[in-house]
């Protein structure tokens, strides 16, 4: 006779035993025909999962993350049974949910090809037509790698070897055709709807490894509902035209060679991009009272093993063995440097807190097929701070840092910001009643934001608490941009000590704190989220001065050299083209401002300006022109 407690806290007795469908049709009609999963004690179950015992029940719909991932998972099934369908003979491998929908791995000798995933699609509606019934059933593991290889399943047969022995698994089954999978899934193929769409076709290591087969893998996204789909399909369309890949290359910006792979080969226009960044960072940092180091790029192997990186990075980390045999790495990370700079004479609590930052090249080694533009490289620049500090002064200072964050985010136009709040793991180092005080110290900051987050619980780092800041973007993409971390650990690693007011040596709590996280990433970022159409402040090139026809070379000479003394970037356009050409040729370079001289504009000491984007334009007298547009070459004016 089990009692069911729902999230409001309700009870609800039956006399017998029941299936979550039961539960849902209990509390209304409705809520049953809209179910697709129940949680029974926080874990998720089958809809047909039967209940004895008294117990904690929550019901999912499609509305909610836990329904939706169902569906998606269901799909990524029905995916796997429609290629087996048409293509017999190709294995399945694994087959998980991901971000937006899922995707499935094949072992296929033929290549799929977009033709192929039309009519896996049209398979797959076929499928959700029949509304064919999905059971599960358990098996004894010995069992299930006989019945899979002989199916000739090899690679799920490699599944289940890797599954301890005496562990029973679970198999899914969707009509005749059947799965390994640990569920849960929805009651029939008609529940899924037609809500999906296959995207792709790319390659994938069997078990992620590059020594093994490569596989392919199909990419799909499944919806709730045909608007969602459709948002979700105009979002991909409208992120395709905002690749900072292509826009990097049009707006000559940025390009990648195979001779040093993940690294940057920036032009003079991204690279002043890159410069006007540093500049406004190094600027907002000054204010904020930090002080701007720089530490050496290549350090001896024991420094990184005394600090911990070695075990925890060697794999990713470039090393290099001189000639005496001693074995250097290039930085990952600027910490250790940052301590070796705070070790430099002694500190006293008054020196506190001591705010390090630096412009740091750091290397890191990333397999070739996870590189992506500017925003997975191999080498990056880190906007890099470290704050020395003593224990009661972590809450004032989180709080500092937080907003700092906050307001250089929205001068760069990110005001819909989310933040991740991270606490102690299960494995961790410190006494816990500092990581009492750090973990207060960043929730209170958190909360002094009034911004929207999230506890993502046990999953600090091992040295202490963390946030990460979350941007959402013009089409509502999230990027992981900032992270405030509070370290229990490093500082007495390496020897970073300070005399409090009582003349004892104590060891100071050290902030990592990072704003944009990589300049390389952020400006990938940045160039997706305005399109490449930058703010006029920070716009790589701002102005390009026109002249009709070589006549007014000299005016138009005079006008660009007046611009760039007022701090404007501006160039001026002297090539044998058209005008017309020449407006088109900036315009894909995304300038915003061009100047159009001529005879008028000589002859009253004027420009006439042409903003991006529209064909209209305006005549304004050159001092007011330099008076407006100086005024706006600033974060605060924009």
């Amino acid at each position: 006779m089990p009692t069911i407690t729902l999230p409001d806290g309700k009870n609800i007795k039956f006399s017998n035993q029941i299936t979550g469908l039961e539960v849902a049709e209990k509390i209304s009609k409705s809520l049953s025909k809209q179910a697709s999963v129940i949680s029974v004690n926080g874990e998720l179950r089958d809809l047909s999962f039967i209940i004895d015992k008294d117990c904690k029940v929550k019901i999912f719909t499609s509305k909610d993350k836990e329904g939706l991932e169902t569906i998606r998972h269901d799909t990524a099934h029905i995916t796997a049974m429609a290629v087996q369908e048409i293509f017999p003979g190709t294995q399945v491998t694994i087959g998980p949910v991901i971000e937006n929908g899922f995707y499935y791995d094949f072992s296929r000798k033929e290549p799929f090809t977009e033709e192929d995933l039309s009519k896996i699609e049209n398979k797959m509606r076929e499928i959700v037509d029949r509304d064919v019934l999905t059971t599960r059933e358990v098996w004894n593991r010995d069992k299930a790698i006989s019945h899979f290889k002989e199916k000739g399943e090899i690679y799920k047969a490699q599944i289940i070897e890797s599954i301890p022995k005496g562990e029973d698994v679970s198999i899914y089954f969707h009509g005749e055709w059947h799965d390994l999978c640990k569920g849960p899934h929805l009651s029939s193929t008609g529940k899924i709807g037609k809500h999906f769409k296959l995207m792709k076709v790319s390659g994938a290591y069997w078990r992620g490894n590059s020594n093994n087969e490569m596989l392919q893998r199909i990419y799909g996204t499944s919806w709730a509902s045909k608007k969602d789909l459709d948002n979700y399909l105009k979002r991909i369309e409208e992120a395709e035209k905002r690749d900072h890949r292509k826009l990097g290359k049009e707006m000559d910006l940025f390009h990648f060679r195979e001779e040093s792979p993940g690294s940057v080969f920036w032009h003079e226009k991204g690279w002043k991009l890159f410069q006007k960044l540093v500049a406004y960072m190094r600027s907002r940092q000054e204010e904020a009272g930090y002080k701007e180091v720089n530490t050496p790029e290549i350090l001896d192997r024991a420094l990184w093993e005394k600090s911990g990186h070695w075990e925890k990075y060697g794999e990713h980390m470039y090393t290099s063995q001189t000639p005496d045999e001693k074995i250097f790495a290039i930085k990952p990370m600027n910490c250790p440097g940052h301590i070796q700079v705070f070790n430099q004479g002694l500190k006293s609590y008054r020196d506190l807190p001591l705010r390090i930052s630096e412009f740091g090249k750091v290397h890191r080694y990333e397999p070739s097929g996870a590189l992506h533009g500017l925003l997975r490289v191999r080498a990056f620049t880190q906007d890099d701070a470290h704050i020395f500090c003593t224990e009661d002064q972590i809450t004032k200072e989180c709080l500092i840092v937080t907003n700092l964050i906050l307001d250089i985010y929205k001068d760069l136009g990110f005001e819909n910001v989310i933040l991740k709040y991270s606490d102690r793991p299960d494995l961790r180092v410190g006494d816990d009643k500092v990581w009492d005080k750090a973990e207060k110290a960043l929730l209170d900051a958190v909360k002094a934001s009034k911004l929207e987050y999230t506890i993502n619980k046990g999953e600090g780092a091992f040295y202490g608490p963390k946030i990460e800041f979350v941007l959402r973007d013009a089409i509502g993409r999230d990027w992981q941009c900032g992270t405030l971390q509070v370290d229990l650990n490093l500082p007495g690693r390496l020897d970073a000590s300070f005399i409090d007011k009582d003349g004892n040596k104590k060891i100071p709590v050290m902030l990592h704190r990072a704003l944009f996280g990589s300049l390389e990433r952020f400006i990938g970022i940045l160039i997706e989220n305005y399109a490449g159409k930058f703010p006029f402040w920070i716009s790589p090139m701002q102005v390009i001065v026109i002249p009709i026809s070589e006549e007014f070379d000299e005016y138009a000479k005079k006008v660009n050299k007046e611009i760039i003394n007022m701090g404007i970037t501006s160039e001026v356009d002297l090539k044998n083209h058209n005008l017309n050409y020449k407006i088109r040729e900036h315009s894909v370079s995304k300038v915003p401002l061009l100047l159009i001289c001529g005879k008028k504009e000589v002859d009253t000491n004027t420009v006439t300006i042409r903003r991006l984007d529209t064909n209209k334009q305006e005549n304004m007298d050159l001092k007011l022109f330099l008076k407006k547009f100086s005024a706006l070459n600033k974060a605060s004016s924009n």
